[in-house]
């Protein structure tokens, strides 16, 4: 799978340098601009892969645009930029950038950075989706247990009978056990 590419540099020769290096590398660049807030209409609108920002350009910097790109978690963000000073660093990982590299760059620094943003992006898309499945399967298990209560308190069942019955009409009607224990929690549903 080719890997899509916004880039957003205010100078042209550097722009054009990032096109012609990432294209020899086999990246498809997608769309570019020498602005941010064009290069955040870009990435919302062409969904690249990776966005590669500037820290300096007109219309939005870099670090608040690299912060409106992160907030929608579909592209990884590589920060350029002629600073290293350690505040800009912690500027752009604060933003949600996933790499950063300082100008002027080696073509060969160019693809291992890209490759890292992509890297750390998918890994903090993947680390969030862990974190939404446990809080919901948490979610689920307090309402399964206020469900067992219930039907332990008012219906006089086993703590394994009152699971059992949760459990088993889940699998009759095709619903979850959350959704039947929401269900017995509102009374419509008892044994």
């Amino acid at each position: 799978m080719t890997v899509r590419v916004v880039v957003a540099e205010d100078e042209s020769i550097i722009r054009l340098d990032l096109l012609e290096s990432l294209q020899e590398e086999g990246y498809e660049v997608v769309g570019q601009t020498a602005r941010g807030d064009e290069a955040v209409a870009l990435v919302e609108r062409l969904e690249p892969d990776v966005a590669i920002l500037d820290i300096k350009m007109p219309g939005l910097d870099g670090i608040e645009a690299a912060r409106r790109i992160h907030e929608r978690r579909t592209t990884a963000v590589l920060i350029l930029t002629a600073f290293s000073q350690r505040d800009l660093v912690e500027q752009a990982r604060d933003a949600g950038a996933q790499a950063y590299l300082v100008k002027p760059f080696q073509r060969a620094e160019l693809m291992p950075a890209v490759e890292l943003a992509l890297a750390r992006h998918r890994e903090t898309v993947a680390l969030e989706r862990q974190v939404t499945d446990a809080t919901g399967q948490l979610e689920a298990r307090k309402v399964i247990d206020r469900a067992k209560g219930v039907l332990m308190d008012q219906h006089e069942l086993s703590e394994a009978a009152a699971f059992s019955f949760i459990q088993q009409t889940a699998m009759r009607t095709r619903s979850t056990m959350a959704a039947i224990a929401a269900q017995v929690l509102e009374g419509s549903l008892v044994p």
